[in-house]
């Protein structure tokens, strides 16, 4: 199943997208894609009733609404630093032994078209396309990626922006960098498992201005889903709807030399197979 936010700012609704042109709207079964819903109703209970309804011919077409990210703000955003070994190489830095992990405010979430807002005082702001993992139950201390295969509900193409000054120069944790608001354009859709053949074989790109800049697969990832889930099992609490990135392949502004920041007037395009396109324009803060 693919699961979508539709509507205005605030005020999307859930569907579940059945092709290009057909949905079916899920509202009455649940008021949004949140915390609540993966903690209760869930994928599984979602699917049958979506199912009879398609059956049924109760679809819908959309009709040029607004799309919202594809679940609402989440508990937590956690982020994994450095997990392409290409990537980490076009930055002269080392394979990290463990996965490096960082935390985005959880009001970063914004749909995949909306603009993305440069913050005041931002000169190095900087694209990332990744695939985002979105945790469908409670889990701590996971026994092996078996168990948390079963804790993920779905995935997500998301762009974790970064403000390079505000996370390498301003002397702290990565989160400065990471937070503002728009910074973390997310879906059209969340994709449940069983939509994909083999998760470590998307193709991943990014395009500035009509220009391609990343072009990469999941397959050159460190750390694969089910591990990074385990992993972070171990050290916090993952609550339903949480939502992780997972890192980004070469091609990004500040690999380049010199780097090749973005700018308002900037469009930026996202895609991985299966995930979606996302298309943003850069705006200044106001």
């Amino acid at each position: 199943m693919r699961l979508m936010r539709i509507g205005e700012r605030g005020a999307e609704r859930p569907v579940v997208r059945v092709d290009e042109t057909n949905y079916v709207d899920v509202s009455d079964l649940t008021p949004d894609f949140g915390e609540e819903f993966f903690r209760s109703l869930g994928i599984d209970g979602l699917r049958s009733e979506v199912e009879a309804r398609v059956a049924a011919g109760r679809t819908q077409r959309f009709a040029g609404e607004r799309v919202g990210s594809a679940i609402a703000r989440p508990h937590q955003i956690v982020g994994v630093g450095m997990n392409f070994a290409d990537h980490a190489a076009e930055l002269g830095l080392p394979v990290p032994p463990e996965p490096l992990i960082f935390s985005k405010s959880p009001n970063s979430i914004s749909g995949p078209d909306d603009d993305l807002v440069t913050p005041r005082d931002s000169h190095k702001l900087d694209y990332e396309v990744e695939l985002g993992i979105v945790i469908g139950r409670r889990s701590m201390y996971l026994a092996d990626e078996t168990e948390a295969a079963a804790a993920i509900a779905g995935y997500v193409l998301l762009n974790d922006v970064s403000e390079r000054e505000f996370q390498q120069e301003r002397s702290g944790q990565f989160m400065k960098g990471k937070s503002a608001p728009t910074f973390c354009p997310t879906g059209p859709w969340l994709a449940t498992p069983d939509e994909f053949v083999d998760i470590r074989k998307l193709s991943m790109t990014s395009i500035v201005n009509g220009e391609p800049r990343q072009t990469g697969s999941t397959a050159t990832m460190i750390f694969g889903p089910t591990f990074i889930v385990q992993y972070l099992s171990r050290f916090m609490t993952l609550e339903p709807g949480d939502l992780i990135a997972t890192g980004t392949p070469p091609g990004v502004g500040l690999g380049f030399s010199p780097p090749r920041f973005l700018a308002p007037g900037d469009t930026i395009e996202l895609a991985i197979d299966g995930l979606g396109t996302q298309r943003q324009r850069v705006v200044a803060a106001s």
